[in-house]
């Protein structure tokens, strides 16, 4: 797998294409040339190259871990009211609902996502982003901290996240006050990780909310079952139909350049490239999950084998 990961890390290392997401004034003061690929395994080893430990902000690939939050403590009726679970077919800032519902698609575009915590503001109060700071460190088996001069550039730079907050609190999907909301939203996306976090992260919930390193049962099994669900048919924006026919397994992508994928039962993996798409996906990143799913047989579907082929690929390595 090192050997693995090293010449994936060459063979995408010169490709350019993508920018710097610009609508955030501090993100587009980043490095554009970072590039780092890690792997946890569900048994607690890690594979990693490139740069690896370079903190970036977490961003949109937050959503997934505050849904599964959510889940656990609201349960999921409760979760279902207010958030649906299909694919949006817009951009993850559209400033769109639900005709049906009149309710946000997904919890992994904006509007979905401010709703969440909105509903783990109503639950916790001033104790809803401390949690959540506090999940995603025991799920990235460190503690996190924000990032302040993002998390100020997203708030004072957030227009259309307040409009889609006042349109959600018109229409009732939140309750509270709408900038306490949006406070915790950003600070919430304002989280610095590194690829190694996000493999973790992975991990953890491909080792059924049990973070393989340090033992701790971070998440609960049914919010896990279901945050997995969502990020693979939402996960990747509206590339999501086509993440899963290319790469198959569930995943989430930030406009920071990170994006998590999870093998359930064996593998987190980690990639970390700033510059984006069109649609907000890592562009190297997509590109690394590609030839992972196919090198591996990591898709859900592959239809050649029992869920995946990465423990037989590694033993043929091995013995070759």
């Amino acid at each position: 797998m090192r050997q693995a990961l090293r010449e994936l890390h060459q063979r995408h290392l010169g490709e350019t294409t993508g920018a710097l997401a610009d609508y955030i004034p501090e993100l587009a003061k980043g490095d554009p040339d970072r590039f780092g690929i890690a792997v946890a395994t569900a048994g607690g080893d890690l594979f990693q190259t490139g740069d690896c430990l370079a903190e970036f902000t977490i961003q949109s690939v937050s959503k997934a871990f505050a849904y599964c939050v959510a889940l656990e403590l609201l349960g999921r009726e409760a979760v279902l009211e207010r958030i649906g679970v299909e694919p949006s077919g817009d951009a993850f800032n559209a400033i769109v609902f639900d005709p049906r519902t009149n309710r946000p698609f997904n919890p992994m575009v904006n509007a979905g996502a401010i709703t969440v915590a909105g509903m783990l503001h109503e639950r916790l109060g001033d104790d809803a982003f401390p949690t959540l700071l506090a999940r995603m460190s025991a799920a990235a088996g460190r503690p996190l901290a924000v990032d302040e001069a993002v998390y100020r550039s997203e708030t004072e730079t957030g227009h259309r996240n307040r409009a889609i907050g006042h349109l959600l609190r018109n229409c009732g999907a939140i309750s509270g006050p709408v900038d306490t909301i949006l406070d915790i939203y950003f600070r919430q996306c304002s989280m610095l990780v590194t690829a190694v976090d996000l493999a973790w992260m992975g991990a953890t919930l491909a080792h059924i909310g049990e973070h393989p390193a340090t033992g701790e049962q971070v998440f609960e099994l049914g919010a896990v079952r279901d945050t997995l669900a969502v990020m693979f048919t939402c996960g990747m924006y509206d590339y999501s139909g086509g993440w899963a026919f290319k790469v198959g397994i569930p995943a989430k992508s930030g406009v920071g350049g990170g994006i998590v994928g999870v093998v359930n039962r064996q593998l987190g993996i980690g990639t970390f490239s700033p510059r984006i798409d069109a649609l907000g996906n890592s562009a190297r990143g997509l590109r690394v999950f590609e030839d992972l799913a196919n090198d591996f047989g990591l898709h859900t579907f592959e239809c050649l084998n029992q869920g995946s082929l990465f423990v037989s690929s590694m033993l043929q390595r091995e013995r070759a």
